[in-house]
């Protein structure tokens, strides 16, 4: 499976962006598909995943701001993010796998990962 991001960018504080993810490959019922974010010196932290059945997960800091969902007939997921503030800044990636629900917001439970897009607020 091969990831392509798209989408990220710079917005000032209370701003939108909206990340497109494409997936090409085989990504059955059994993917999870999810977000990722990566800030200056830090790890990869969980954002959202969505499940083929839609079931949606958010991280804390990004529940009722964030909307991850996904397009099955253009094997696409996206990940609308309003509000934005500054600590929202960081690289984003999205990855896929066979992930089960305990271990869906480690970044080690993925094999497939896209690029990074970079996300930037401006305060």
């Amino acid at each position: 499976v091969q990831l392509q991001a798209s989408g990220g960018g710079l917005a000032q504080a209370g701003g939108s962006l909206r990340l497109s993810c494409v997936a090409s490959g085989h990504t059955g019922s059994s993917y999870v598909m999810t977000w990722f974010r990566q800030g200056p010196e830090k790890g990869r932290d969980f954002v959202a995943a969505i499940r083929w059945s839609s079931n949606t997960y958010y991280a804390e800091s990004v529940k009722g701001r964030f909307t991850i969902s996904r397009d099955n007939a253009k094997n696409t997921i996206y990940l609308q993010m309003n509000s934005l503030k500054p600590e929202d800044t960081a690289l984003y990636y999205c990855a896929a796998g066979r992930v089960i629900l305990s271990a869906m917001r480690d970044p080690v439970s993925y094999n497939n990962w896209g690029q990074g897009t970079l996300v930037t607020v401006s305060s």
